[in-house]
């Protein structure tokens, strides 16, 4: 008896959480974490922030018109040069395209998903990257570095606890500081004391995920913390203290 061959995975868009198709102006594309190497199916607990992120972004962005999806990948590793999650992030893009027409895109990932979120920043849908606790590669002077070049044109905002122990915050600090000198719209924030799920000051950094999405992709302005991070020169801009208790006079 003929041996039945596994079904190819897809990937494909959550529930779109906020406005209504007829009325979307902008998408949000959350990228949730992920393994180094893995061929298993991604697992439920590692959409993680991107959950209060969403529900944030929909109350917030809803009269502005902003929609938001989490990407479901179809595998949840990054596997080395196949680049799979970051691949998957590449065709939401499309599929926004696809399903709304013209509209901007900001790609906000979480861990590996910050990764695929940086490595698919050239995609001629996203004006904005958002990354929370990227996770990067160590430098191997044998390997290539982490590519910037795509970043040019784009907003991009880097969240990283000081405290991680999972994903290096001093990787992702030389990445913003490489991509800085060809592109001046980059901030990095540091979150002091605080480790990989950022648990402590969650509400903060939901907070100004929230702030710097709605500046992106609804033209809302900035924060004064966020303007002022886009504006200093590194490493001031890229090693910016975010303060407990952003956010709560930022916006009803």
């Amino acid at each position: 008896m003929a041996q039945q061959a596994t079904p190819v995975r897809e990937a494909r868009l959550g529930r779109a959480v906020g406005t209504g198709p007829d009325a979307v102006s902008g998408v949000v594309l959350l990228l949730p974490a992920g393994e180094e190497s893995s061929a298993r199916r991604p697992l439920p607990t590692d959409a993680g922030l991107t959950r209060p992120l969403a529900r944030s972004l929909a109350r917030l962005g809803r009269e502005d018109g902003l929609a938001t999806h989490v990407v479901r990948y179809r595998v949840r590793g990054w596997n080395g040069t196949s680049a799979d999650l970051a691949r998957d992030a590449a065709w939401a893009a499309d599929e926004v395209l696809r399903r709304y027409g013209d509209v901007p895109v900001c790609l906000a990932g979480v861990d590996m998903g910050g990764r695929a979120a940086l490595h698919a920043a050239g995609h001629r849908a996203v004006n904005s990257v958002l990354a929370v606790a990227p996770w990067l590669p160590e430098e191997d002077v044998a390997a290539p570095p982490e590519p910037v070049k795509q970043l040019a044109g784009r907003h991009v905002l880097i969240v990283h606890g000081t405290n991680d122990q999972r994903t290096d915050p001093e990787l992702s600090f030389r990445l913003a500081e490489r991509a800085k000198k060809a592109n001046r719209d980059i901030c990095r924030f540091e979150v002091h004391s605080d480790g990989h799920r950022l648990q402590q000051h969650r509400s903060e950094v939901v907070a100004l995920a929230a702030d710097f999405v709605l500046g992106t992709l609804c033209g809302q302005r900035f924060s004064r913390p966020v303007v002022d991070a886009l504006a200093a020169p590194p490493p001031l801009g890229l090693r910016m203290p975010l303060a407990s208790g952003f956010g709560r006079s930022l916006r009803p």
